[in-house]
C-alpha cells in the first residue's frame, strides 16, 4: 500500500491548486485523475466558453464600429477558428497545470474509495490521513421523452459550427452564456426557463434589466414554462399558462438545466453520507461523514463555481476564508455579476435594509467606452450602513464586483466606499462609489 500525507481525487480547481500548494510545503500528494487536468472548468466549462465569449464580444464591437468612426468592410465569423483557438488556449493552461504539480505524484486513473481512509485506483491501495474529494460534475438532462434529443454544454462546446436557430432550455448561467454567444454570430435564439424570471438566483431587478438588454441583443425569451418534450425535428412542446405550445424546426435544442454531481465508486463503504439531491454532504470545514474526509466543490453542491471550490478546498486544509462571500458571475453580452444578499434575501429574510443605485449612463468611461447599458446596485443596513450585497449589470462587471466582495469582507459602510475611498476618473469603478454616495449621510 502506498501512503501520502494528502490525497486529492479530482484534477479540477479544488483540487489541483491545493495540491501544487501543499507540496510546495513538503506534502507528500497524491492527485487522482482520470481525464484532463483542469477538470471541467479548463476543459468544459468556464474556460472554452470565456474563449467563445471574447470572439463574441469581439464580434459584436466589430458590428458597431461604424459608432466610433471606423468602417470595416468584408467582416467574416469563423465560428470554428473561434473554437480551435479555445482548444489552444485550453491546451496552454492544461500545460501550466502540469508544470505546478512536479512535485505531486499525479495519478491518471478513476479512483473509488474504501474504508479506513483508503483509495483503489488502477489494482493499487493508497491511504493518507486527510482525503480530499473534488470530483466535480456533469450536466443535467431533463426526464422528458426526447431528452436524448437534445445536446447538453460538453457537446455545445464541440460544435465548430452553429445552427441558424436554436432553443435553450434553462435561463441560468450556462444557458445565458451560450444564447449571448449564438445571438453574437447571427442564430435565432429562444430561451426556454420554468421560472418566472431568468437567473432565478439572482436580484430580480438585474436578472429583469440583463433579459432586457439581452432582447435587445436577439435573444428570445419564454418564460414560467415547463418543457414537456423535444422531437426530431426539432421541435419543442412546452406548457405555460396559456397552455400547450410548440416551437418548431429549431436547428438545435440545448439543454442547459444544472449540473449533477459526479460521486466516486466507495462512498458507502467509506462511510459518506449524500444529502437528499444526491451531493456529498459535509460539514462547515466540508468534512464529510468519514473522519479525514474532505469534499468541495460541485460534488457537495454548496456553491457550484470554480473558485468557490478552491475555497472550499482551502477551508478544509485549515485555513480561514469568508465562505459566505462568493461572487458569482454570468458572461454575457453584457455581464452581470453579484456577491453577498440580494434585496429578494433581504425582503425574505426581513433585514431592515435599503439600496441605492448607479446608472451606466452617468458614468463618463461608459459613456465613452460606448457601453453605457447597465446599473449597479448596491444593498447595505439601514442602522449599522454596512453593504449586504452588490449585483451589476453592464460591461465589466465582473470585474466591478471585486471590490464590492472586499468592501463586503472588511465590513465596510456605504461611506467607506462612496466617501472615504478615492476611485480613479473616468473608470466604470467609479460607478460602485457613486452607488454608494447615493445612499446619502
Amino acid at each position: 500500500m502506498f501512503k501520502a500525507d494528502l490525497i486529492i481525487i479530482g484534477g479540477g480547481p479544488g483540487g489541483y491548486e491545493i495540491a501544487a500548494e501543499k507540496a510546495s510545503e513538503g506534502y507528500s500528494v497524491l492527485l487522482f485523475e482520470r481525464a484532463e487536468l483542469g477538470g471541467t472548468c479548463l476543459n468544459r466549462g468556464c474556460i472554452p466558453t470565456k474563449c467563445l465569449a471574447a470572439a463574441a464580444k469581439m464580434l459584436s464591437d466589430m458590428k458597431r464600429a461604424s459608432e466610433f468612426g471606423i468602417e470595416i468592410q468584408g467582416l467574416n465569423a469563423d465560428y470554428g477558428s473561434a473554437v480551435r483557438r479555445a482548444g489552444e488556449v485550453i491546451s496552454r493552461l492544461r500545460g501550466d497545470i502540469a508544470g505546478s504539480l512536479a512535485s505531486v505524484n499525479v495519478i491518471q486513473a478513476e479512483a473509488s474509495l474504501a474504508p479506513g481512509r483508503r483509495v483503489r485506483a488502477g489494482g493499487e491501495e493508497y491511504s493518507a490521513e486527510r482525503i480530499l474529494i473534488a470530483t466535480g460534475s456533469k450536466p443535467a438532462r431533463l426526464n422528458i421523452p426526447g431528452a436524448e434529443l437534445c445536446m447538453d454544454s460538453d457537446a455545445f462546446l464541440q460544435l465548430d459550427k452553429l445552427p441558424d436557430s436554436a432553443a435553450i432550455i434553462g435561463g441560468g448561467v450556462i444557458g445565458l452564456e451560450f444564447a449571448s454567444i449564438l445571438a453574437a454570430y447571427g442564430c435565432e435564439v429562444t430561451v426556454i426557463e420554468y421560472c418566472k424570471e431568468i437567473q432565478p438566483n439572482f436580484d430580480s431587478e438585474i436578472a429583469k434589466r440583463l433579459r432586457s438588454l439581452l432582447s435587445r441583443r436577439g435573444v428570445k425569451f419564454i418564460l414560467g414554462a415547463a418543457v414537456k418534450s423535444v422531437e426530431e425535428g426539432f421541435s419543442v412542446e412546452y406548457e405555460n399558462k396559456r397552455g400547450i405550445n410548440r416551437l418548431e424546426n429549431i436547428g438545435a435544442v440545448i439543454c442547459c438545466v444544472g449540473r449533477r454531481p459526479v460521486v466516486p465508486d466507495g462512498c458507502d463503504s467509506a462511510g459518506i453520507d449524500l444529502d437528499s439531491r444526491g451531493f456529498i454532504s459535509v460539514d462547515c470545514n466540508m468534512a464529510t461523514t468519514a473522519e479525514g474526509i474532505y469534499a468541495v466543490g460541485d460534488v457537495n453542491g454548496r456553491a457550484m463555481l470554480a473558485h468557490a471550490a478552491t475555497a472550499q478546498a482551502r477551508v478544509a486544509l485549515g485555513e480561514n476564508v469568508n465562505l459566505d462571500i462568493i461572487p458569482s458571475v454570468v458572461f454575457t453580452d453584457p455581464e452581470c455579476a453579484s456577491v453577498g444578499l440580494s434585496e429578494d434575501d433581504c425582503e425574505k429574510a426581513g433585514k431592515d435594509f435599503r439600496k441605492v443605485k448607479a446608472l451606466y449612463s452617468s458614468n463618463g468611461k461608459a459613456e465613452a467606452s460606448g457601453e453605457s447599458d447597465g446599473m449597479v446596485k448596491v444593498i447595505y443596513d439601514n442602522a449599522s450602513r454596512k453593504l449586504l450585497g452588490c449585483s451589476s449589470v453592464g460591461a465589466h462587471a465582473a470585474d466591478l464586483i471585486a471590490e464590492a466582495a472586499i468592501a463586503l469582507t472588511a465590513g465596510m459602510t456605504v461611506d467607506d466606499i462612496g466617501s472615504l475611498t478615492v476611485h480613479a476618473h473616468p473608470t466604470l469603478s467609479e460607478l460602485l462609489a457613486s452607488a454608494c454616495r447615493n445612499a446619502g449621510c
